[in-house]
């Protein structure tokens, strides 16, 4: 009786992902801004009470570079530089232990104005069974074996615009869909979206001439139709998934020295897209009688973004103004309207993540804000110090912990 109950007890465990030594969620980081490229962990579950402190799981020395961490079947990848050269770690998120690095020379002059932030790389990676896709800082795409570390294949779609890179380099963070890899390729001046096949990196589609940007692409489904929205130099675009067919478009262009860098949001319908020294704004894109339309359905002058990508947490947006030398917000997706503004000088760039309830902030001097997730007024929970500076990656929040990249580590944190 004892054995057959045994019996049955594995199998609900194994139905249910659960087995001995082992978290019911496993952790899983593919590329920018989590698992559903719009900084939201569903699966997280805060502590009870927030500790004083983090302690420091393990640490490991990886190089420069603004790429986030990406997790996968218990191993974490770091894409960085170190010297002349672009690297990959891969890294057991257990131990943190480094199980193998790759290296290739990747030489780069970041253009003016853009020298305080490095040769990158600057984009993040993005993982899908078993292969990891790398962006180097002059527009290389490399697909790699995950496990081994063998490169697959190597290209350089942009090559055909002539530079391969915008003037500060690729910062651009591919997503896959399916059997391709998306990501914009070109420079300032010209362009495209374009889609890889993910077995040999020859392209399936390309739309467009644009010159790209800093911003990423991402996916969305409006109006019933899966497609890739994406901000380049000179408007806000929606194309088909399957074909790479424009489906709708809204000017909004880069001005002068005011770059298009934020990744766009996405919530109930309405792409919701902020830019440097020129306000934060919601586009509707609709389908009617087989015609689409693109049409802003508000405008909020008095924030703006500048590198930050803003999100959105409990049916409201969260972002970082750059006005006031940098003010975390809170605004109604309806209509615009500011809920609350933190304090000013919080800094120059913030990655926001959240998860039920609360809403992440990690600023580019190494402080982590935990807020409650409301529209009422700026209530931080729990402050905590990772890192002496130059946290401009993305970090990564996992059952174990969180993932953060600082100026040249890479650490574990467990919350």
């Amino acid at each position: 009786m004892r054995k057959r109950l045994l019996h049955v007890t594995s199998i609900i465990l194994c139905l249910f992902g659960i087995s001995s030594g082992l978290t019911a969620t496993k952790a899983n980081w593919p590329g920018w801004l989590g698992p559903e490229r719009n900084g939201r962990v569903a699966g997280f579950k805060p502590p009870e009470k927030w500790p004083e402190k983090l302690e420091k799981t393990w640490q490991v020395e990886v190089g420069t570079g603004y790429g986030s961490p990406i997790v996968a079947d218990g191993k974490v990848w770091q894409h960085a530089r170190q010297g002349e050269d672009e690297v990959v770690h891969c890294i057991d998120l257990k131990s943190g232990k480094v199980l193998w690095t790759k290296s290739s020379p990747v030489p780069f002059k970041p253009g003016g104005g853009g020298e305080r932030h490095g040769k990158g790389p600057k984009a993040c990676p993005a993982y899908a069974d078993g292969r990891l896709f790398t962006m180097s800082i002059t527009g290389t795409m490399t697909a790699w074996e995950a496990d081994t570390g063998e490169i697959l294949w190597s290209k350089i779609p942009g090559k055909r615009f002539g530079k391969p890179h915008a003037h500060w380099g690729t910062s651009n963070s591919p997503f896959v869909e399916g059997e391709k890899v998306v990501n914009l390729f070109g420079n300032d001046k010209h362009g495209s979206l374009i889609a890889l096949d993910i077995a040999t990196g020859d392209i399936a589609w390309s739309h467009g001439k644009d010159g790209t940007c800093y911003s990423s692409p991402f996916p969305a489904e409006i109006e019933g139709v899966r497609q890739v929205v994406a901000w380049n130099h000179r408007a806000l675009v929606g194309a088909e998934s399957e074909t790479g067919r424009l489906l709708w478009e809204h000017p909004f262009p880069h001005k002068t020295h005011n770059q298009n860098m934020p990744t766009p949001a996405f919530h109930d319908g309405q792409i919701l897209v902020g830019a440097e020294n020129r306000g934060f704004h919601a586009v509707t894109p609709r389908l009617k009688d087989g015609k689409w339309t693109a049409t802003k359905s508000w405008s909020q002058k008095e924030i703006a973004l500048d590198m930050a990508s803003a999100i959105v947490a409990e049916h409201f947006v969260y972002g970082l103004s750059h006005y006031g030398q940098g003010r975390l917000f809170c605004l109604d997706p309806r209509s615009g309207s500011i809920l609350w503004q933190g304090p000013p000088r919080t800094g120059r760039n913030v990655t926001f993540l959240s998860f039920p309830g609360h809403v992440l902030a990690l600023t580019d001097w190494g402080q982590i804000r935990i807020l409650r997730a409301t529209g009422q007024s700026y209530q931080p929970l729990a402050t905590y110090r990772v890192a002496e500076g130059g946290t401009w990656a993305p970090p990564a929040l996992l059952p174990e912990g969180i993932l953060v990249k600082d100026a040249d580590k890479l650490t574990l944190w467990r919350l």
